[in-house]
């Protein structure tokens, strides 16, 4: 998510920056968030930190509202395709999540 923001901000490929300045700001850096969370929670499980559950889920959390909330910006121009792949990202979530509380339940 960061490398795809700072790839489209580098290549001006970002419109709502004129048009929408402050609400872009505010997605771009709730996707930044996520992504730093994902990572924090993903490297503490790895590692086997006591706290990283709670981050898992909480960054799980943030990367579900993303992955319903951005696709409208691809349907809205008819990308199906962009619309499917977050699709599937919420799948490959909620396994993740699943076999994480299976894990930690157990």
């Amino acid at each position: 998510m960061i490398v795809q923001w700072a790839v489209s901000y580098a290549a001006k490929q970002i419109p709502e920056l004129l048009t929408e300045p402050i609400r872009i700001r505010f997605h771009i850096a709730g996707e930044i968030l996520t992504a730093l969370a994902l990572i924090g929670g993903g490297t503490g499980l790895l590692a086997g930190w006591p706290w990283a559950p709670t981050l898992f889920f909480v960054s799980m959390g943030m990367l579900f509202y993303t992955a319903i909330v951005s696709p409208g910006f691809f349907a809205q121009r008819d990308e199906r395709i962009w619309v499917l792949l977050f699709g599937v990202l919420i799948l490959i979530g909620l396994l993740a999540v699943f076999s994480v509380h299976a894990v930690v339940a157990a």
